[in-house]
């Protein structure tokens, strides 16, 4: 049986466990890396999120997502793949999950939503609660079915990411 999906209140370590993995993947980066970002629920401050740092990456050019493999996996990362969403080059590490990392090269569209989502919620306060009442019901509902849980995520998502759009 899979784990269920278990919400924890927002932890201001969450941050620090950002920067602490953004400082070793830049001793690592050979110049594969343009930026390294905090996203994802454990980067809005006062919400409550599954305890998995979500690190979006920025790729000088698409090869180098695979490229920068081993050295990942010298962090102890384990390279996935796209996990799924074409374009992605995916890394995961604990065992329980506790950091997940996100590649794209810059001017993928997804890399450029991660980065309107976050912001969006971090200057919506209302919106972040919204968000974190939505993900607190869908826990409950899909229990640990993680696959049905993001997929219900997905309108709240395209109506941040729509708001957002307009803001620009």
């Amino acid at each position: 049986m899979k784990a269920p999906i278990v919400l924890t209140p927002y932890d201001p370590i969450w941050a620090d466990l950002f920067e602490t993995e953004r400082s070793a993947m830049e001793r690592i980066d050979l110049g594969w890396f343009s930026a390294i970002h905090h996203v994802g629920s454990t980067a809005i401050p006062g919400i409550a999120a599954k305890p998995i740092i979500d690190i979006l990456v920025a790729l000088r050019c698409d090869e180098d997502g695979s490229a920068c493999a081993e050295a990942m996996l010298q962090l102890g990362y384990e390279y996935r793949g796209d996990g799924g969403i074409p374009g992605r080059y995916y890394y995961r590490k604990g065992n329980p999950h506790t950091h997940h990392v996100h590649m794209w090269v810059e001017n993928h569209p997804d890399y450029k939503r991660h980065l309107r989502f976050r912001d969006y919620l971090r200057s919506h306060p209302e919106e972040a609660s919204a968000y974190e009442a939505l993900k607190r019901e869908l826990a409950g509902r899909f229990v640990s079915d993680t696959l049905s849980y993001s997929q219900a995520k997905n309108e709240f998502c395209l109506r941040i990411d729509a708001l957002a759009r307009k803001q620009v």
